[in-house]
């Protein structure tokens, strides 16, 4: 699960992992669940995203879409724009959509999460492998 590979469950950053976790994972949200998430989501949407600590990332982040999709990411620190550092998004990309067998895989540089589906198929990225339903595909 990508929540125990690649967040820092002892500290998180954000308490309301929690009630992420019973809200979108196991199905079991309480009336305090849905009022703590409210805050993450986005202006007059659906979207949320929830940012948290990775013990080997700069951060990692799951969003629900509008669409109720699953994003997940990782953020890589790249102060330099090293060649190295894309190749491994690159790589990072390939193993994350092979761990959670995921049609496609997008990354960018200070770019927020896409929040619908239109959004993954308009935003500007550096990075796009794998289709959904059409969207374009680039190496």
């Amino acid at each position: 699960m990508f929540i125990d590979r690649y967040v820092n469950t002892d500290d998180p950053g954000d308490e309301r992992l929690s009630a992420f976790t019973r809200t979108y994972i196991t199905g079991t949200p309480t009336d305090a669940d849905t009022s703590a998430l409210a805050d993450l989501r986005w202006s007059g949407r659906e979207a949320l995203t929830l940012y948290l600590r990775s013990p080997r990332y700069s951060w990692a982040m799951i969003t629900i879409t509008d669409d109720g999709a699953a994003v997940l990411g990782l953020s890589l620190d790249d102060r330099d724009n090293s060649p190295s550092v894309r190749q491994e998004a690159e790589q990072l990309i390939d193993q994350l959509r092979r761990e959670f067998s995921s049609p496609a895989g997008i990354a960018g540089v200070e770019m927020p999460p896409p929040g619908s589906r239109q959004e993954w198929q308009d935003d500007q990225v550096q990075l796009r492998v794998g289709t959904l339903d059409g969207s374009p595909a680039t190496r």
